[in-house]
């Protein structure tokens, strides 16, 4: 716009009062004015034509924007209309095309898949995967639309966590990632997988699994585990004998209720909400579980938990049992979950059928429905495999050998 035009400095701009009116307009040429108002606020306009329609369109409020600012905006203005754009038009596309962008925001995505997902989720994974996103990915992507988010920006990134050293951290969140990307490719917010462009990019690491003997040891860590009482307290070797026995999850045992088990049905119903992939879980009881719940009932008293702590209303803490194997010697050597470890070898090597081993450890379809009818899937052998394992840990913990039993279950 030519400076001859320009009819206002920045001195009025900032001197001039509405002079008593509710509204003064003071014009700066091309259309740009500025608003007054008799309690001192100042907005900066733009007045043109469209179609021989004459529109008024916002510029700012004076003196956040300048004089300087508001002439070049009227200049940006003045050049859409030049090409035939109504300036209001335009503004209200680019503000949709902002709502839209951010509702295709990586985070925007990224917290849709997890609500979808999360029913299907034990609560402290649940928490786990949404620490991943937004401590290690939406500070860096989260506000990029999902469909521009390039293989470059992404590996910078997982790349920031491998600097910290957490290589398994740095998997873990480009796989969270991959998963979010898929997401917005069946919902049409992306056309690919950026993340599967950095497969072998990332520094290779080495899974760590938990802790656990081998088969040869376990006499000996039922042989110890029998002293317990004497070392620490009855429950606690109660809960690693029946541990044993059942070989569930750790949090599956200590979380155990009363109202849970079927005492003259000799099984245990761990509710879905319990079990890592949220399906429930039948657990058949052998003789040898039965006696330790008996005894655990007496000492619950009133308490609804099978392994109550200090407070009855809670149960025990996470740490117990570890703690008790690491006073019995088995620091780095046992864990929890290598009871599942060494249970699903051993009865592998005994013959018993992969599938009766898998459904018993509850490696279950992720599948809802089929999961749903799978609860009791091969119950009948599993009852007898279960019996026949806790006979086993009885025989060898007298001191029978330990033998591969090779088709015990045929």
């Amino acid at each position: 716009m030519a400076a001859s035009m320009n009819l206002l400095s920045a001195k009025e701009c900032s001197n001039a009062s509405s002079e008593g009116k509710a509204i003064r307009k003071l014009h700066d040429g091309g259309g740009l004015y500025l608003w007054i108002y008799a309690d001192g606020r100042r907005y900066w306009r733009l007045r043109y034509w469209i179609d021989g329609k004459e529109k008024s369109l916002s510029l700012g409020v004076y003196p956040e924007i300048s004089l300087k600012d508001a002439r070049a905006r009227r200049d940006e203005n003045r050049k859409l209309m030049q090409d035939q754009l109504d300036p209001s038009v335009e503004r209200k596309a680019i503000k949709l095309r902002r709502r839209i962008a951010s509702a295709n925001s990586f985070e925007a995505v990224a917290r849709e898949w997890y609500g979808k997902q999360l029913h299907t989720w034990v609560a402290h994974h649940a928490d786990d995967v949404l620490r991943r996103l937004e401590s290690n990915t939406f500070p860096f992507i989260g506000d990029r639309p999902i469909a521009q988010v390039e293989a470059p920006e992404l590996l910078d990134m997982v790349r920031k966590i491998e600097k910290r050293g957490a290589y398994d951290l740095a998997h873990r969140v480009l796989q969270v990632c991959g998963q979010v990307f898929r997401y917005g490719i069946a919902t049409g917010r992306c056309q690919r997988d950026v993340a599967a462009d950095l497969r072998g990019a990332l520094t290779p690491h080495v899974k760590k699994h938990q802790a656990a003997v081998r088969p040869e040891e376990l006499p000996d860590l039922l042989r110890a585990i029998e002293t317990y009482a004497a070392k620490g307290d009855l429950q606690t070797m109660y809960a690693l004998q029946l541990l044993a026995f059942t070989f569930v999850r750790t949090n599956e045992l200590i979380g155990a209720e009363w109202d849970e088990f079927d005492m003259d049905a000799k099984l245990w119903m761990i509710p879905a909400e319990r079990m890592k992939m949220r399906t429930e879980h039948i657990v058949p009881l052998s003789d040898q579980a039965m006696a330790i719940l008996n005894e655990l009932k007496v000492m619950a008293g009133k308490s609804r938990f099978v392994f109550p702590g200090r407070n009855r209303d809670k149960p025990i803490s996470n740490n117990t049992m570890l703690f008790a194997l690491y006073r019995l010697g088995y620091k780095g050597k046992m864990t929890g979950h290598g009871f599942r470890a060494v249970a699903s070898t051993m009865l592998n090597e005994q013959g018993w059928r992969p599938d009766v081993i898998e459904r018993q450890l509850a490696h279950c379809e992720r599948d809802e429905v089929r999961g749903a009818y799978n609860r009791a899937e091969y119950l009948p052998e599993r009852v007898k495999m279960m019996q026949a394992w806790a006979i086993y840990l009885d025989a060898i913990k007298a001191g029978a050998k330990v033998i591969p039993l090779h088709g015990q279950a045929a």
